[in-house]
């Protein structure tokens, strides 16, 4: 089969994509692009790339015809308008999550992505992670049950990413940026979330580092069938050695048992009436984490390249699409509303606020 050709947007976090297009068997990766030249040409000698495939023009990059799909990995205000452009360029398009930072621009994306008729998948790397994705399997295959909660948390000590500039404006929300990844679990099973309350605060750490919005979370939700979730996360201090807790956890309880995907250490325990385990999946570390330790997880890119590359293949709709990922958007625009105010939101009216209250799923 051809290798799909790929074209990179954004080469700070887009270094994991561009790692592991280069290790799949399905992709070629074409041309490189950021507004920081210096950073580019790193990426090339890094990836031993040709200086041809580096360009600042995004408009260079979207003209080229042999890239099919677009990775995009600018920061997330930038998302919409750089999707609609790969669109409009006749591009298949994976954007990292959040996949927009607000609904305003909601339906122009989608009106984008009708048009165009290609697909769009969002980058929740997290899905495609082994831990995660073994859970998933115990989950489809009815192991654990009839589900009745959600648990999931993300906390890191991300006090160095505040050195990015554009990571101190008032666009960037660690609600957003951070904890879309537990809010992206409790979505892929409890995808009919109708409500959110909850709390956030700007540490000390976060108002000393310059940082604008909150930095800490606590949620509560529940979705159309009465069902509950919990979503939970810290990001600028110290974090709870992996020995005790994984940073990143995703826990389910149901009927018949329940599991908990971790992170770091590539664990996931689970239990039922009649058998327990603990699985790891330590043998895989070296594909999973590239780069400075576990600072880049190149290897979950890898498998969700691979994933879009086999659903454009079948002619499939890759998950997370552009609806679902909006309607994830209206959640956390529901939390952070509901953090502001002190009083539950409905997602459902969030949508409506924007013409969207038809994305519910039904």
């Amino acid at each position: 089969m051809k290798k799909l050709g790929l074209g990179v947007l954004g080469l700070g976090e887009g270094r994991s994509i561009v790692s592991g297009a280069l290790s799949s068997a399905a992709w070629h990766v074409v041309s490189l692009c950021d507004v920081n030249e210096q950073l580019g040409r790193e990426r090339l000698a890094e990836f031993s790339l040709p200086s041809k495939a580096f360009t600042k023009n995004y408009d260079d990059m979207l003209a080229d015809p042999s890239i099919d799909a677009i990775g995009i990995y600018t920061p997330d205000h930038l998302h919409a308008e750089h999707v609609i452009r790969a669109l409009e360029a006749g591009k298949h398009v994976i954007c990292t999550k959040p996949f927009i930072d607000s609904l305003a621009s909601a339906k122009k994306v989608l009106a984008a992505v009708k048009k165009s008729g290609r697909h769009v998948m969002v980058g929740q790397s997290s899905r495609h992670f082994a831990p995660f994705a073994r859970q998933r399997e115990h989950f489809e295959e009815g192991i654990l049950g009839e589900l009745f909660c959600v648990e999931a948390s993300y906390n890191a000590d991300h006090r160095w990413f505040l050195a990015k500039p554009w990571a101190r404006k008032a666009e960037f929300k660690w609600l957003y940026g951070g904890l879309s990844h537990p809010v992206d679990f409790v979505r892929w099973y409890l995808p009919r979330i109708t409500e959110v309350s909850g709390y956030a605060l700007l540490s000390p750490n976060g108002k000393k580092h310059g940082l604008v919005h909150a930095d800490t979370f606590q949620f509560v939700m529940r979705d159309a069938e009465g069902r509950v979730a919990r979503v939970s996360g810290a990001y600028s201090g110290p974090v709870v050695p992996n020995v005790r807790d994984s940073n990143m956890s995703c826990v389910l309880r149901g009927t018949k048992g329940a599991s908990q995907g971790d992170y770091y250490d590539l664990r996931y325990a689970w239990k039922t009436d009649t058998r327990s385990a603990l699985e790891t999946f330590e043998d895989r570390d070296a594909h999973f984490f590239r780069f400075g330790g576990h600072s880049h997880h190149a290897g979950e890119y890898q498998n969700y390249l691979d994933y879009f590359a086999r659903c454009l293949a079948r002619g499939t709709a890759p998950k997370p699409d552009a609806t679902e990922g909006i309607v994830t958007v209206a959640l956390m625009q529901a939390m952070d509303e509901a953090a502001a105010t002190g009083q539950p939101v409905k997602v459902r009216e969030m949508l409506a606020r924007y013409k969207l209250a038809g994305l519910f799923p039904a």
